[in-house]
């Protein structure tokens, strides 16, 4: 039993009611009204608004990367294949899956918003940031037993000895990126997208002088190099950090939820709410990390084709392409997410299910630009590269093939980001085991060894089965959806249901200490909104007795 002094305070609405919803001014004043061909357009307006400066600042980090390959190679051979080493490892080890398990808060933040709920925000900013520092201690552990990894499982032992000193270097990018993803994530989730691109902007401004400063006039060699990626990442997290405090984000409304006090959820309430957020974060981890660590498994299986040297030259250059096409769909999925969540949240399934109709046709049309950008650039691209005529050859054969998989992967990452702005990540995991490890895999393995023996280019048509194989089900999971249904579960996530019951018990519990006619007339309000709120939301499907601010598994 409750003991605040302020009846009214501790039963205080989790959700406002409907009128009191945000204005989402993310998208054109006619786009709310409904559908149609102008609300597409509209929608299809709001969408490239979002994604347009996260292709920004996603060019911007890739540029920063060049830089720091560009000093690595002229330190010579021998830190340029330990830094791409250590690099490699630690994106399949450490920045992927940190990367994966930021992405479980966006469903949560995206609805929330939607919904009018800000406080939901703030708390999974908050306990995002402590599970990705929890998943730091696992993952630096690994870092520093790297050499030895590499060493037993047959690296040369000077190249091993040149990433351990570069990965060891770049420790402290764990705590960094742990503050850094959900950050970008809690601003995507309030349509702010723009200081995105200034803040990294800014820091890749101070990239190439912290480089000079490190390798060249302190003499630090590849040390130098990991540092300088360390305070870059450091100086866009402090740049997003200032804007938040100056805007008022960061220490912005809180409407009480994530307080402690007498009124606080009970700790069981407590463990489902961190439990749920686990389960999504764990998920979209494992959407994220299978598919990345796919081309990672390339990157190894071309160790033993027939020109290993060439092989392994040409997949690094073609990932190095596929990751900068790979800026845009990814772009347009958050954006996607971003817009499917706030519609759930909000409790407007019908333009939900617009947005995500937007999004597939948006990202089938950038896979018709990219593959026609592949297609087109296949005798020039790779020279950019290497002169080498071996390597050369095998790009440009692969190109075409490259550009096909983008016809298939553009839309399919669309199609994750209305799975993921949904809050259904586990399905798109299971969607990515089917189509690249039971089908990409063995048609992989099959057109690059036996029977075909394509090599080089069978490993690319294994890619290619995978990438439209996955639209296909991302497809037809997208096709399937009840989007009335899951509008239902927003409510639930965010806590929503259930409050306009808690403003008719706060509205009881004030009247038998004050009567009056006003109030009277409020009570009556509020039980009518009850009647109307319990017809909207209680599925026919369930019999459950919702509870104020309780997570439910789905």
């Amino acid at each position: 039993m409750c003991h605040c002094s302020e009846a009214v305070r501790c039963h205080e609405p989790l959700l406002p009611t409907p009128e009191a919803y945000p204005a989402l001014h993310d998208r054109p004043r006619s786009a709310r009204a409904g559908g149609g061909g102008g609300g597409a357009i509209a929608e299809v307006a709001s969408v490239v608004r979002l994604a347009m400066p996260m292709v920004g600042a996603g060019l911007l980090m890739y540029m920063r990367s060049l830089v720091s390959m560009l000093f690595l190679g002229r330190l010579g051979r021998l830190p340029l294949a330990g830094g791409s080493l250590a690099l490699g490892f630690a994106n399949i080890t450490g920045y992927s899956v940190l990367s994966g398990l930021a992405a479980g808060m966006d469903p949560v933040c995206g609805q929330a918003f939607g919904a009018g709920r800000t406080s939901v925000l703030t708390v999974a900013l908050r306990r995002t940031v402590v599970l990705l520092l929890v998943a730091s201690v696992p993952i630096s552990l690994l870092w520093v037993a790297m050499h030895r990894v590499l060493v037993a499982t047959g690296q040369d032992p000077d190249i091993a000895a040149c990433a351990y000193e570069f990965i060891l270097c770049s420790l402290p990018d764990l705590v960094v990126q742990s503050f850094l993803h959900p950050l970008r994530v809690y601003l995507r989730a309030q349509s702010i997208t723009l200081p995105l691109t200034y803040a990294a902007a800014a820091a890749l401004l101070l990239h190439v002088p912290v480089n000079f400063l490190l390798v060249q006039s302190l003499h630090l060699g590849i040390r130098g190099v990991a540092l300088g990626a360390v305070c870059t990442n450091l100086n866009f997290f402090l740049f997003l950090v200032a804007y938040g405090y100056f805007s008022g984000l960061i220490h912005g409304n809180d409407d009480g939820n994530a307080k402690a006090g007498p009124c606080a959820a009970p700790a069981d309430e407590v463990a489902m709410e961190w439990g749920f957020l686990v389960k999504l974060s764990v998920h979209s981890c494992m959407s994220v990390c299978l598919e990345w660590w796919w081309y990672e498994i390339m990157v190894l299986l071309c160790g033993v084709l027939a020109d290993p040297k060439a092989a392994v030259a040409a997949m690094g250059i073609l990932i190095q392409t596929t990751s900068l096409v790979y800026i845009f769909p990814h772009s347009l999925s958050c954006a996607v997410s971003t817009r499917v969540g706030h519609e759930l949240g909000a409790g407007r399934p019908d333009r939900a299910r617009l947005v995500a109709r937007v999004g597939l046709v948006c990202g089938a049309a950038l896979g018709v630009v990219a593959c026609a950008f592949a297609a087109s650039l296949r005798g020039v691209w790779a020279r950019m590269f290497t002169t080498d005529a071996a390597i050369l050859k095998l790009a440009s054969s692969a190109l075409p093939i490259l550009g096909a998989a983008e016809l298939g992967n553009c839309p399919q990452t669309a199609g994750c980001g209305v799975l993921r702005g949904s809050a259904r990540p586990g399905k798109a995991a299971r969607i990515n085991v089917s189509a690249f490890y039971a089908v990409g895999m063995p048609a992989a393995l099959a057109l690059a060894f036996w029977p075909l023996r394509l090599d080089f280019r069978g490993m690319w048509a294994g890619m290619l089965a995978a990438q439209l194989v996955c639209a296909a089900l991302m497809l037809l999971a997208v096709q399937r959806t009840d989007w009335t249904e899951q509008a239902v579960r927003a409510r639930e996530l965010t806590g929503a249901v259930g409050t306009v019951a808690a403003a008719a018990a706060a509205a009881a519990a004030v009247g038998n200490v004050k009567s009056g006619h006003a109030h009277e007339a409020k009570v009556k309000v509020d039980s009518g909104l009850l009647v109307v709120t319990v017809l909207k939301l209680i599925s026919p499907k369930r019999s459950i007795l919702y509870s104020t601010n309780l997570f439910l598994p789905f």
